[in-house]
């Protein structure tokens, strides 16, 4: 299956593509997501979980960059995992690309991915709906962090003539899974039905 994303940053490609490489920030503005181990500048290992409705699934495995292009603003990252309690496995390659867009950026991420186990029964609909709103919401998440990044720092609250505060990092709020799991049955529904999700 594949998942296609775009949004706008107002800030300059280069600061938006270091960003996105900083795996530390990254991983803070992924629902679910948990940075366990890096093993080194491309190599990194954690744990993600996703519930929907009654299910939850729980992945750890490793993710790697396997192609950087810093004057294009682009690269390629790899990931596969398996479920920690059960036998459903995933894998997923991405290609993110930067480009200018007049003062600001759009970040364009392409996202072919394959899933089994308890998680597959959901379906291809049901499964796209799901990683578009995970998606969403980290893009939301990385947008907030470097645009923040670009405002002056707050002096500290009653401490005038000491350094100031830099802006606080913003992290991925946890999935809701029940307003997802009725999110993604309206849209089943809605489908049955040959109308267009809304």
């Amino acid at each position: 299956m594949q998942l296609e994303n775009s949004f706008t940053v107002t800030a300059p490609p280069e600061r938006v593509f270091a960003y996105l490489l900083d795996v530390n920030k990254v991983v803070g503005c992924v629902p679910g997501a948990e940075l366990t181990e890096v093993v080194d500048d491309t190599t990194f290992k954690g744990k993600v979980k996703i519930k929907v409705g009654p299910i939850t699934v729980a992945y750890s495995g490793t993710a790697r960059i396997t192609g950087r292009d810093d004057s294009g603003h682009s690269a390629t990252l790899e990931a596969e995992g398996r479920e920690t309690t059960g036998q459903g496995s995933a894998r997923a390659k991405a290609l993110m690309a930067v480009t200018a867009d007049g003062d600001g950026s759009i970040v364009r991420i392409t996202t072919d991915y394959t899933v089994a186990g308890r998680v597959a029964q959901f379906g291809r609909g049901v499964m796209e709906d799901v990683s578009r709103r995970i998606v969403n919401e980290m893009a939301s998440c990385i947008k907030a962090n470097v645009e923040g990044a670009n405002r002056p720092a707050t002096p500290a609250a009653g401490s005038a003539g000491r350094q100031e505060e830099p802006p606080q990092q913003v992290t991925a709020p946890p999935i809701n899974a029940v307003s997802l799991f009725f999110q993604v049955l309206w849209t089943g529904i809605r489908r049955a039905l040959g109308g267009r999700p809304t």
